[in-house]
């Protein structure tokens, strides 16, 4: 393995979760080992990009079952942060109450209780956890609850200007801000979002958190500024699309971890870990959504499927299907701009293994963020954030 790690450029904790993950698999495998697995790398692929090419070619499933651990624990991670969830969402809303009714309107649109609060709740488990690790108490400060706060206006104010930019019609199931009162209101309801996380930013008075926090406003435009690009080389195809996906976003997440992690004195090893492991449940989230862009229905996930595509955007499952079926690269580079484009794309998916491939790759992720908590301190916190990392890949929405 090490000779592997120089070649592949896997980092230490890459490939102890790869390992891991391998041995776990194999010891239960009746099927000889150099049958079991197909690896296919290159000197040009780096880092996980490398074992995103890990192929499983009998019918066993290597699932996020064989990936993590056996321990699973009977927790409902919302449950053990509702409280400060609620009263986040309360909060947000005090603070876009402005005196202009219609702004108002707007800007509370996405704060209705409606949405995932996906990010907080990671935000605030990792508080608790950390807190219990370094003084063994899960009490969250009134700063480390404003990251919390800060991060979900960040991601909504996000979510607006990309509908804009879209021009799409619905989000969660209902129409959205752009397509009920117009693009020129929707880009200054964002802004005016954006604004008062500022404030609340520049309200913690510490320079290292505006920093880390400030970097994610940085990485948000920066993804979106990439996702209009793409790369001619397949290879470098793939590294665009995970580092866009990181800025897009993991960032938000990995940082507002490592935002809480600062406000709770830890350690530059904790901090690292809470930084990573955010990283990583941000890289399994949009790996999932864009697999759900192929296998789920508009219904269920409140807009419209194959947007991507429709966008011109080609995703994890599209890039893999790609090495298989080298007619999609054409598609690809002309951002499926010709008539049935969209449909004959998603036929190769179909066709492929793509949408798999993604699902494994999700799955290592979740794997990698599993393993970063275990030199945490126990508790329910850190059971509740490991818990967090396999309900990311059953998600259907």
């Amino acid at each position: 393995m090490a000779a592997a790690s120089s070649r592949l450029n896997l980092n230490r904790r890459e490939i102890i979760v790869i390992k891991n993950c391998l041995r776990k698999y194999l010891s239960t495998s009746t099927t000889p080992r150099n049958q079991t697995l197909t690896l296919l790398s290159n000197r040009r692929h780096t880092s996980w990009q490398a074992f995103h090419k890990l192929r499983i070619t009998n019918q066993r499933s290597f699932s996020s079952e064989t990936l993590h651990t056996s321990t699973q624990k009977d927790i409902n991670p919302f449950q053990e942060a509702r409280p400060e969830i609620d009263y986040i969402c309360d909060n947000i809303n005090k603070k876009l109450c402005t005196q202009m009714l219609e702004l108002r309107e707007m800007a509370q649109y996405y704060f209705d209780g409606q949405g995932k609060t996906f990010r907080p709740l990671i935000v605030l488990l990792m508080a608790k956890a950390i807190n219990m690790h370094q003084n063994s108490t899960d009490i969250i400060s009134q700063s480390q609850q404003q990251v919390a706060m800060i991060s979900e206006m960040i991601h909504t104010a996000s979510l607006i200007h990309d509908d804009v930019i879209d021009n799409s019609s619905t989000r969660r199931g209902k129409p959205t801000v752009d397509n009920k009162w117009g693009q020129r209101k929707a880009i200054l309801v964002g802004d005016y979002i954006l604004s008062v996380s500022s404030l609340l930013l520049a309200q913690l008075r510490n320079e290292e958190v505006v920093k880390i926090l400030s970097q994610v406003i940085e990485d948000l435009v920066r993804g979106e500024f990439m996702q209009l690009g793409s790369k001619e080389e397949p290879n470098d195809r793939f590294n665009h699309y995970l580092k866009k996906t990181f800025k897009k976003t993991a960032s938000l997440i990995a940082n507002s971890c490592k935002a809480v992690a600062v406000l709770g004195n830890c350690n530059e090893d904790v901090t690292q870990r809470a930084f990573e492991y955010g990283q990583n449940i941000g890289m399994a989230f949009q790996l999932i959504d864009d697999l759900l862009d192929f296998t789920s229905h508009e219904s269920i996930m409140g807009k419209p499927t194959a947007a991507d595509l429709r966008l011109g955007l080609a995703t994890a499952p599209v890039l893999y299907a790609a090495q298989e079926h080298q007619e999609l690269n054409a598609l690809i580079m002309r951002r499926f701009c010709h008539e049935g484009d969209v449909e004959l794309a998603r036929s190769f998916v179909a066709k492929s293994d793509g949408v798999y491939q993604t699902k494994l790759l999700a799955e290592a992720h979740s794997a990698a963020a599993i393993e970063l908590l275990k030199e945490l301190e126990p508790s329910k916190a850190r059971d509740a954030l490991e818990h967090v990392a396999t309900l990311v890949l059953r998600r259907n929405k």
